[in-house]
């Protein structure tokens, strides 16, 4: 085993054991959050285990992921906004955590591919997961300020 695979079982066992749990039991609010929370790190032990098992095409997978998780949690606050309304969700602090670990390991898995093709495409799945993960938890908590309908 090496550090590459040792960092996804931490980030896969920890973060998404914890919100997988979040997402099966609690209020609605702390469920919808969970399952943007779980997207959000699933997608970077995916880049871990690419790198770890030298497998490229996990690369793929993890940018699917980071272009449809976030529009799934968009769903879910579009469906469930009347339920959310009186009782938005709140999770500020730990997005930005998981938008830190997410830039951590994209920043490190560039160093390590050194300039390639390969850095092009961890860039891009950087900035939609940060970017989608971001803005699907700020739409979870009630909007955008001066956006008509949001």
């Amino acid at each position: 085993m090496n550090g590459w695979l040792c960092a996804a079982a931490v980030v896969l066992a920890g973060g998404v054991g914890a919100t997988v749990w979040g997402v099966a039991t609690g209020p609605l609010r702390r469920r919808v959050v969970a399952q943007n929370l779980c997207t959000a790190l699933a997608c970077p032990g995916l880049l871990l285990l690419s790198q770890g098992y030298d497998r490229p095409s996990y690369v793929d997978l993890a940018l699917v992921l980071a272009l449809l998780g976030p529009v799934g949690t968009l769903v879910f606050a579009r469906l469930l906004a009347d339920e959310l309304a009186g009782d938005p969700p709140r999770a500020r602090g730990v997005t930005w955590a998981v938008a830190g670990l997410g830039a951590a390991v994209v920043a490190a898995l560039c160093v390590a591919a050194g300039p390639s093709r390969e850095t092009g495409k961890l860039l891009v799945v950087g900035a939609l997961l940060i970017g989608g993960n971001v803005m699907a938890s700020r739409a979870l908590s009630g909007g955008f300020g001066g956006v008509r309908g949001g």
